[in-house]
């Protein structure tokens, strides 16, 4: 089961918050997908809000839009600042979906154009929602806290590995 970003945010703040806060501020994520030979291709990428979706956008026929319209299971990796991982990292374990609907891909382009005043030129960029199947949250800062959330289970704060 796959949660579109809204009720994800919905069902679990606790991580949705701390990682829509770093991808606002940092303006992009670290995004894990699958090459076709099925090892793992890692590369930053840039994300928006619109529409309550959580929209990848990518370079028209990048290897990493390739991969995802092969395979769309990927994750998203707040990017780490420190080495002792103070401000906290948050997963989330997705699937994508190719956006196609022109008001969605509008309202996306038009979040794009608000944030870095320039938007991608139709039709020559991949867009794609995010779907959340699962997520994490960690931070090795007092309080040391492990959040982990599903559909299936719900929010769950678990004991910090020592």
């Amino acid at each position: 089961m796959v949660v579109q970003w809204d009720e994800f945010a919905r069902a679990c703040p606790q991580i949705a918050d701390h990682a829509a806060a770093r991808f606002r501020r940092q303006e992009l994520c670290m995004l894990g997908t699958l090459r076709a030979d099925g090892s793992p291709r890692v590369t930053p990428c840039e994300l928006d809000f619109a529409a309550g979706h959580l929209i990848l956008g990518m370079m028209w026929q990048s290897r990493k839009a390739l991969d995802l319209l092969r395979d769309p299971r990927c994750v998203l990796h707040t990017c780490t600042t420190d080495r002792m991982g103070t401000e906290g990292d948050a997963k989330i374990y997705a699937r994508v979906l190719d956006v196609q609907d022109p008001e969605l891909r509008q309202t996306y382009r038009d979040a794009v154009k608000e944030r870095i005043d320039w938007a991608p030129d139709e039709p020559n960029f991949h867009a794609f929602s995010i779907d959340v199947e699962s997520a994490g949250f960690i931070t090795f800062a007092e309080p040391k806290t492990v959040i982990a959330w599903d559909p299936a289970r719900g929010t769950r704060v678990l004991p910090f590995p020592d």
